[in-house]
Formats: structure tokens, sequence, C-alpha cells
């Protein structure tokens, strides 16, 4: 897999180095009032663990379809909607179709794809693995590619809103990153679709344990495939 950082075309072989630096997720509520204190938790307890911000996803004008945000930098809908448009408004004129791009903008690395008439987007900590980032961008653009059945535009998600929202939520919870493979993610989607949706299960000191050992095996199918 292929991406451009900075102008500079990395290959996705190139996290095996990383891998040591990963672990990995358990659920929480996502957009719950300790959310963000949950997130805080699973840092101090082991730092290295991989933490996204926020997942975006926008229309070609900048605004909001489907967002979710982990952290609590942006605690109010003005500060989050300031965000994305001052985002959109760096990136829009980029050309992130063939293949993603990361920048640095506002303290925090982005990585983002163009997608038809949307825009992806996956924040990270300035000193996250941008390697770790992409691959959670590419599950959520090939996850949605799939639940929508390669019809990947504005009407087509906003008609099936839930389904992406879903997708979203097995992708990271309270910022922790719980699968990276798109054909799984989308199995789980429509199951949960089917069934209807289970009710989340909150963050406890014992899920903690059991996130950090099943991570790795994640990590490593999708980093290192």
């Amino acid at each position: 897999t292929r991406f451009m950082v900075k102008g500079r075309t990395r290959n996705s072989q190139l996290a095996a180095y990383f891998f040591s630096t990963t672990r990995s997720h358990p659920r929480s509520f996502v957009g719950s009032p300790g959310e963000g204190r949950a997130v805080i938790r699973m840092a101090a307890m082991d730092p290295t663990l991989p933490l996204v911000k926020n997942l975006l996803l926008l229309d070609s004008e900048g605004k909001r379809i489907a967002v979710k945000y982990y952290t609590p930098e942006w605690s109010t809908v003005a500060s989050q909607a300031s965000f994305e448009k001052a985002l959109w408004n760096k990136t829009s004129r980029t050309n992130a179709r063939a293949e993603a791009e990361i920048i640095m903008f506002d303290n925090v690395v982005v990585v983002y794809k163009y997608i038809g008439d949307l825009m992806f987007y996956v924040t990270g900590n300035q000193d996250e693995n941008e390697l770790i980032l992409y691959n959670v961008l590419q599950a959520f653009y090939e996850s949605v590619t799939i639940l929508l059945r390669q019809q990947v535009e504005k009407k087509t998600v906003l008609e099936n809103l839930d389904l992406v929202l879903l997708a979203i939520d097995e992708i990271v919870d309270g910022g922790i990153i719980l699968e990276t493979e798109p054909a799984v993610i989308a199995s789980r989607v429509t199951m949960r679709g089917a069934d209807g949706e289970q009710a989340p299960v909150p963050i406890t000191e014992q899920t903690f344990s059991k996130a950090l050992a099943s991570a790795k095996e994640h990590l490593a199918r999708s980093l290192l495939k």
C-alpha cells in the first residue's frame, strides 16, 4: 500500500519496523462524558498505545457528513466546526485522490483521501505513527466502499448513514483502534444492522488488559500483510 507523506512515497511494509510500538483496543461509550478520561487512562497505562483523535467524513464543500471526536481538544460543536472548516480550507486544493496524503495541521497529524465528492480524514497526535493512522484511514474508506457497494458519494452515504456510523464505531472506539481490516469491519456492521445495534460496553479496568492483549493480533494482521 502506497501513500504520499509530505511529497514522499512510503510503503506499508515499513510498518513492520514500528510494530513493537503497537497495542490495542476496548469498546467504550463513544461520545460519553467519561470518554476523554478513559483515553487518558489507557495512554497512561501504555504510552506507546496508538490513539486516534478524530475521524471525519466531509463533503466537497467542507460540510460534515459523519464525524467522531475522541479527545477533549474540540469539546464543543463550535470548536469542531471551526476545526473542520479550517482543515477543509487547508486540504481542499490538494490532490489526494490517487493516493492518501498526510500533513501537520494545528499541532496534529492528519491523513486524508478524497473519494468522489467525499473527504475522509483521520487525525492523531503529532508524534503518532503515520503508518498506523494510514491503516485506520484505509479501513475507514474501504469498509464504507464495501458497505455502499462501490457507490461512495454523498447521496448514498446520507441514505446509509447508520452503516457509516457503525463502521466508524467498529474501527475506533474512544480513540482506541479496534479493527483495520475492511472486510471484517463491513461484516460486523452488517451483522449489527441485521440483529439491531448491540449496547456499547463501558470501558473498565478489566477491559484494558483484554484490549492490550488483543491489539497486537489486529494490527499485525493489517500492518504486516
